[in-house]
Order: C-alpha cells, then structure tokens, then sequence
C-alpha cells in the first residue's frame, strides 16, 4: 500500500520515503568506500629505490663492522606467511661465501635473492626479478658481485690458456667472457678483479634494458638498478 495515499495500487512503487532513504545511503557509499581505502596503510616495500639501497648500505657497514641488528627471528613469521615485501631483489655469485641477507644485515623477507655462478642474467634468473618487481614491489634491483670470483676467473683462463671446462661450464662462462675481454684493455690494475668490476656493470646494463617489464619500470622511475662488488676480505660492499 502507498505511504502517501493509501491506495493498494501504488504498493508496488517507490514511496518518497524510501527514494530518500535510499539516494542517502546512496550518497554515503563512496564516502565510506573511499575511507575504507585510504585507512589501509601502504606495504611496508613502498618506499624510494635512493631509500631501499640506503638501508643496504647502511646494513653493510653494521654487518662489516661486525655490529648487525639482534633479530628475533620467531617474530613476523605469521605475518610473512601470509605476504612477502621485499625492499630489493639481488643477483648475487652463487658463491657460498657470499650472503646476500648477512652482508647486508637484513630480516627474513626483506631481499628477493636469485643466485648462479658469475652473478650473470639469463632468462630464468630475469623472469624471476621481474616477478619481485611486478608482483612484489621491490622498488630496487642490485647486482651483486664478489672479489676472488671463480667463474670470472675460469673465464680469465678459457680466454688466455685455452682451458676446457666439462659439462655445461662453458655455456655460463660465454657469458661472461665479454667482460674480460673488455678488461683486458684496461691500462691499470688486476685482471681478475677489473673482470669482476666489468662483469658487474654489463648485467646491470643488461637489466636495464631487459624489456618488458624491468625497462619499463626503470625507464618511468620506478625502480632503480645498481651494481656492487662484495669483499670477501673485508665484509665491505662497494658500489660498482
């Protein structure tokens, strides 16, 4: 029955009453939708590529000066079982010597480490970082490689001594071969470690124009790409 006149006919139609109710609830929903969303606060990853190596660096000098963070490595673990924010993804040596979360004195889930002999990029290694960067935010990529590296150093003789590697080595080793070609012309210093040095700036050069989703992001400024050399003397990571 109609609110206004009482007439069974005007049941089925909208009383003035209701029409009104109804615009103010919906008048408020985008307000409430809108609260809703800006209450949720950003992923703990959402910060400046410049803020992201601060804290490696930063991390590195504790880790060097032999004074890390104490972590309770029993809290969060909840919480990261349900998500991921990793700050960096790291190409690193697969060299056991080389720990990219120590050297770095970060917690559990806040690297997204890939690793392979040489530190080089290929395609499983890039869909990976792509991955972190894509689905993770990791607003920085950092290719890490190491003093007294033995992949570089096995290129060193293939180049010069004719060496023959058995199984799949020599397919890893092309790769790197290019950086200690371009070593080769430098005027000063050792081999060994301008091939590292080298090896670094080509897989930093070649992540940054690995398309399409590392490129892009790189080229809009979203994330940044950086390449540093880790000393196994020392404990000390510097950029490259």
């Amino acid at each position: 029955m109609c609110d206004l006149c009482g007439d069974a006919r005007h049941a089925a139609q909208v009383s003035r009453r209701d029409f009104l109710r109804t615009g103010a609830v919906a008048a408020l929903a985008p307000w409430s939708i809108g609260a809703a969303m800006a209450a949720d606060p950003p992923a703990p990853n959402v910060i400046a590529p410049a803020d992201a190596l601060k804290r490696l660096i930063d991390g590195n000098a504790r880790y060097a000066a032999n004074m890390p963070n104490e972590r309770d490595f029993s809290a969060g673990r909840a919480a990261r079982a349900q998500a991921q924010y990793p700050i960096a993804g790291i190409l690193s040596c697969a060299d056991s010597r080389v720990a990219p979360e120590l050297a770095f004195d970060q917690g559990p889930g806040d690297l997204f480490v890939v690793r392979v002999a040489g530190n080089i990029l290929n395609p499983d290694l890039l869909a990976s970082l792509e991955y972190g960067v894509q689905f993770l935010g990791t607003p920085l990529v950092l290719v890490l490689g190491h003093t007294g590296c033995g992949a570089v150093d096995a290129a060193i003789k293939v180049l010069k001594a004719k060496a023959v590697l058995p199984g799949r080595l020599p397919e890893l080793i092309a790769e790197i071969k290019p950086a200690v070609i371009a070593a080769q012309k430098a005027k000063s210093g050792d081999l060994l470690d301008n091939a590292i040095i080298e090896n670094v700036r080509r897989q930093v050069s070649r992540l940054k124009n690995s398309p399409p989703v590392v490129q892009e992001r790189y080229a809009a400024g979203k994330i940044d790409i950086v390449g540093a050399v880790y000393d196994l003397q020392t404990g000390k990571i510097a950029l490259a």
